[in-house]
């Protein structure tokens, strides 16, 4: 009993500690230690924010935190970090959850942001369609909390931040909600019908979650029918990678879920199984699934990479495929650099997380007062070309999923993969347009382009801006004529884009066209405004 009650006095004491506030002053000297770290060892940050719009940040929260409660410090102090847009410069997602979360999880969608899980309390929920946080437009919402969120991209937001949506401190911390409460409620459609439906709030420890996907337990649901897994699901929370042949087709189905060492089985371990299994059996296609995968140790890619290039049978074009997704992250985008740099693969699904060039490795910096923990990436990993960096890895066939196909197992990637005949079409239609560009084969660029532009199988591919990108280049590198060719050609196929007019301008000058320069300067301001 006495060892008893000591323990129960050392976390009553622990409680009482952590309940301990601090002086709104020493809130402000945190956020200047953080300030003052940021600009002292990380100012190589400053490349998604300018160095001065940043300070502004800071120094109006700074004016604000004497009027702020707690909970909107913190909100604001992960804001600041959040700002640099490098999805592991971060506060940690618990710092702000101390007053709960709600018990539901997120997903979004092709075709909205759905109830995925909840607790089974809240069963009538299950599965419905979110129309409006506390009485605000889900796109607006979205929108007020997405500053708090370390983007990297859309696809790290539409991942990893809509758990923020169901945290009633950031709700109010970016007025969503007038003021603080731990009910919130939701405005839902489902079977037809639209209601509101009020939520309480609960610990983030209840939760229940694995890759992001509800993990069905005694007081968790999910809204997939659980009469059979999808390969993409399958061993997930038991397993970090597996393989599977289909024999019908020929084709060795491997999922890797994390690039971190599993104890059962190493990585390199698992890429030696899988390569024997190959070598040892009739298989004409490997699909390679990474959607799920986080990151973890890039050093660990290595015996992959050089598995796939000893084995020219499977390396090459329609017999290699890389399933890609918003959760592909960190260590997974260096696989995923390192997959389109060497290998044939064909890459399937959505975008990835992260920028193809990144900063990573953060170090973790504690402010002295509140004793909050800010991690600060120190890495700058450069699998890429500087030119050829992106805000992610588009595939080369773009496939999301629908709430429906979800909840029947239904798996539209996968079968994307299994399918597609790649013999007829163009995999990478903006190299194809380099090529041709290179080549000085401009007749027949010209009679590709507007096919290729119009095509459906292409409409995930940013063209404007990879054109535009290419002009910058040219620019750059005072290649004039070819970058007067690119804008010219770019106006026509969109008289309506600022930037392309403002391309040609410049391209335009700088060829000593300087009337029509003028005149297309003057047509990106009448756009403009």
């Amino acid at each position: 009993m006495k060892y008893r009650f000591i323990i129960v006095s050392m976390l009553f004491f622990l409680h009482l500690t952590a309940q301990e506030k601090i002086s709104k002053t020493e809130w402000q000297k945190d956020l200047r230690y953080l300030q003052q770290e940021v600009h002292d060892n990380h100012s190589f940050l400053f490349k998604k924010i300018q160095q001065t719009e940043w300070d502004a940040e800071v120094e109006k929260l700074y004016q604000q935190i004497p009027n702020l409660q707690e909970h909107e410090i913190k909100v604001g102090l992960t804001r600041m970090v959040s700002l640099f847009k490098y999805g592991h410069t971060q506060i940690p997602f618990s710092t702000i959850t101390e007053h709960g979360v709600l018990p539901v999880n997120l997903y979004h969608f092709k075709d909205g942001i759905y109830i995925e899980g909840v607790q089974k309390a809240h069963q009538k929920t299950l599965g419905a369609k979110v129309l409006k946080v506390a009485g605000v437009d889900i796109e607006d919402a979205l929108s007020k909390i997405r500053p708090v969120v370390p983007a990297e991209n859309d696809q790290y937001f539409k991942a990893y931040g809509l758990r923020f949506l169901t945290v009633p401190a950031v709700l109010h911390a970016q007025g969503v909600i007038a003021k603080l409460d731990n009910e919130i409620t939701l405005t839902l459609e489902k079977d037809g019908n639209v209601f509101n439906y009020t939520f309480p709030s609960i610990p983030l420890e209840d939760m229940s979650r694995g890759f992001d996907f509800t993990k069905v337990n005694d007081t968790w649901l999910s809204a997939r029918s659980q009469d059979k897994t999808p390969l993409y699901l399958k061993f997930l929370n038991e397993k970090f990678y597996f393989f599977e042949y289909l024999p019908d087709s020929k084709t060795v189905y491997a999922r890797q879920s994390s690039v971190f060492n599993h104890e059962s089985e190493t990585l390199e371990q698992f890429y030696n199984r899988l390569f024997q299994f190959i070598d040892s059996n009739d298989v004409e296609k490997l699909v390679y699934d990474v959607r799920l995968n986080g990151g973890g140790n890039n050093y660990n890619n290595k015996p992959l990479i050089q598995g796939l290039l000893a084995r020219p049978n499977i390396n090459k074009k329609g017999h290699l495929f890389y399933i890609t997704g918003r959760f592909t992250y960190s260590a997974c985008q260096n696989l995923t650099n390192e997959i389109e740099n060497y290998t044939e693969a064909i890459i399937v699904g959505e975008g990835t997380a992260e920028n193809k060039n990144f900063y990573g490795d953060a170090l973790k910096v504690t402010l002295p007062n509140s004793k909050i923990n800010a991690y600060l990436s120190f890495a700058w990993w450069q699998d890429m070309a500087p030119w050829e960096n992106k805000e992610s890895t588009v595939p080369n066939f773009y496939k999301e999923m629908t709430f429906k196909e979800y909840i029947t197992n239904e798996d539209p990637v996968l079968d994307l993969a299994m399918n597609i005949d790649v013999t007829d079409v163009i995999v990478d239609p903006m190299d194809h347009f380099v090529q041709l560009f290179l080549k000085g084969d401009l007749e027949q660029l010209q009679a590709d382009v507007p096919g290729i532009l119009k095509n459906p199988l292409y409409n995930h591919i940013s063209f404007d801006k990879e054109f535009d990108g290419i002009g910058k280049l040219l620019l750059k590198q005072r290649q004039y004529r070819g970058a007067l060719y690119i804008y010219k050609m770019n106006t026509h196929y969109y008289p309506n884009s600022p930037v392309m007019w403002e391309g040609l301008g410049k391209a335009l000058k700088a060829s000593g066209e300087i009337e029509k320069a003028n005149a297309a300067f003057q047509k990106a301001e009448q756009l403009v405004k």
